[in-house]
């Protein structure tokens, strides 16, 4: 029996044969060409039919995981489509005279250099991503097409690409283990999306020699058993029967209140990133919607939004929810979040920079059509507005003014909306939470972000995973602003919820109710699990 520990980022338990994946990169040679305007033009068609690839990835991941999670394909195709990186690839072509399968695995390392090389960890991260754009349309330039679809049991890799990972036929797949990778990668957000237990962080202590191998995935604890023992393997088929009991235990809570022994009531609400998550929200008997990420409109696309596509998404939104809360969050552009055609410049530490409500007060127009949109929609559902990243009074009223005339414009052309509608910021800094006994009285309600709270409370970058372990050692900080938040809303008659990932966390739901938490916003599948233990409080 031989154990490997990593970094547990899709909860599940899995018993299998593991299937190494050799490297996902191409080999290829360096060929000399004399016609560049023919391999030019080749170029182009595997280009072309990689963007239609990328369009069927996109559909496939909405089906499986949801709009919010399957944007990593829309990226991949604002990379494939950049022209630097194709003006980049025909110049290597016509200037050194080699085939275009070469030149694109030139520009692949160049451009990968360039992202591996930037402070920012989100942007290191996307080396995988040009690396991946990269080997798929080098793959077509080949006529070679990966088919990660036939491939069965706990499946090993150096790293898996989000490509190779959403095409996984989840039938045949009981797990997948990497040597690479982080808690906070696309790949970990899609296999946490497709309830496939999975664990990053191994390094070399995953190797090919344990291909064929019968091994145990713990994607709780992030422990690997290879040629466990047969009292082992029983123990863990037992938990996996447990766990598919406590799943048919949990659908029996839909339609049941959320309430604490007690007969306190919390709001359960989940978090969304578009039209294609509600389906999901809905059969998991949500309450309401306590985050709708709106940036991810603005995503994977070259060019604004239109207010009135902007209009016609919250209000399906809030159609769908028939009358239960949305709570829209408004933009919140800039640090991890980018898209090529809005006006952002390059930042030494975008995370501290303009992002979010600073980036919507310096394109106040872009903002007022998005305010716009949504009070255009308020009218159709109960839609409530929620400010990102505020650390100031003056903030919140900036941002207060400009909805103000927002609701002037419509008034005045005779267009209908909730002029009562409710509004509330996001805490998300120590300043925020420190000072919100002053912001409490500019709000409705507050929503503590617990992922960007931790990140400026501890300095800890949560995709870095070099010292991701730092949270769980240092949580106390943040649990006290929490309280903190929670007693200044409370004191100024107004309601506090929580988000992010620790608000799914069951071992800190207690606390959250006893420190006068009223909701709970959490990703759909979540719901009636944390339900459940709500019931039993």
């Amino acid at each position: 029996m031989t154990e490997l520990f990593g970094k547990g980022v899709s909860n599940g338990y899995a018993i299998g044969k593991i299937c190494f994946m050799g490297a996902s990169s191409p080999k290829i040679k360096k060929k000399t060409i004399r016609d560049t305007k023919s391999e030019i033009v080749r170029l182009e068609m595997a280009v072309n039919s990689s963007l239609d690839s990328l369009d069927s990835l996109y559909r496939e991941a909405v089906s499986k995981v949801g709009q919010t999670e399957a944007e990593i394909f829309n990226i991949h195709k604002m990379m494939l489509e950049d022209d630097d990186y194709q003006t980049f690839i025909k110049s290597i072509i016509t200037t050194e005279l080699v085939c275009a399968e070469y030149a694109v695995s030139v520009a692949k390392e160049k451009f990968a250099d360039m992202f591996s090389s930037m402070e920012d960890t989100y942007m290191q991260e996307r080396a995988k991503d040009v690396r991946d754009v990269s080997d798929r349309l080098i793959r077509k330039l080949m006529g070679k097409e990966d088919n990660p679809s036939l491939l069965s049991g706990i499946i090993a890799a150096e790293d898996l690409a989000p490509s190779q990972t959403i095409t996984l036929d989840k039938s045949k797949v009981s797990a997948f283990i990497t040597q690479k990778g982080s808690s906070n990668s696309h790949t970990a957000i899609l296999a946490r999306g497709m309830n496939i237990p999975a664990v990053c962080a191994l390094g070399d202590s995953l190797s090919d020699d344990f291909d064929g191998k019968t091994a145990i995935v713990d994607g709780f604890s992030g422990k690997i058993t290879i040629d466990p023992p047969k009292e082992l393997i029983l123990k863990i088929q037992q938990e996996i029967k447990n766990e598919k009991e406590s799943s048919a235990i949990f659908r029996k809570l839909i339609g049941k209140p959320t309430v604490t022994t007690d007969g306190t009531k919390i709001n359960l609400f989940s978090n969304i990133g578009g039209l294609s998550d509600i389906e999901s929200v809905i059969n998991n008997d949500s309450e309401g919607i306590g985050l709708f990420r709106s940036e991810f409109i603005f995503l994977g696309r070259n060019s604004l939004p239109t207010e009135d596509e902007q209009f016609e998404i919250y209000r399906s939104v809030a159609e769908k929810m028939k009358g239960k809360k949305v709570i829209i969050r408004t933009l919140d552009i800039g640090a991890d979040k980018n898209a090529p055609y809005l006006p952002q410049s390059i930042e030494e530490n975008p995370a501290m920079g303009l992002r979010a409500i600073r980036f919507c007060l310096f394109n106040q127009d872009i903002f007022k059509s998005q305010l716009r949109a949504i009070l255009r929609a308020s009218i159709y559902g109960n839609i409530s507005i929620m400010f990102p990243m505020i650390i100031s009074k003056s903030e919140i009223i900036s941002t207060k003014k400009i909805l103000f005339s927002a609701m002037s414009e419509l008034s005045n052309d005779g267009i209908p909306y909730n002029n009562d509608i409710e509004t509330g910021i996001m805490i998300e800094t120590p300043a925020a939470a420190l000072l919100s006994d002053i912001l409490a009285d500019e709000v409705d309600f507050f929503s503590i972000g617990t992922n960007d709270l931790t990140q400026y409370t501890l300095a800890v970058d949560r995709q870095n995973s070099a010292v991701s372990d730092l949270i769980g050692e240092n949580q106390s900080a943040v649990l006290k602003l929490i309280s903190m938040t929670a007693f200044n809303g409370r004191k100024a008659g107004i309601w506090v919820g929580v988000c992010g990932e620790m608000a799914s966390d069951l071992s800190l739901t207690e606390f959250f109710i006893k420190s006068g938490i009223n909701e709970l916003s959490v990703s759909p599948h979540n719901t009636l699990r944390l339900r459940k233990k709500i019931r039993e409080i």
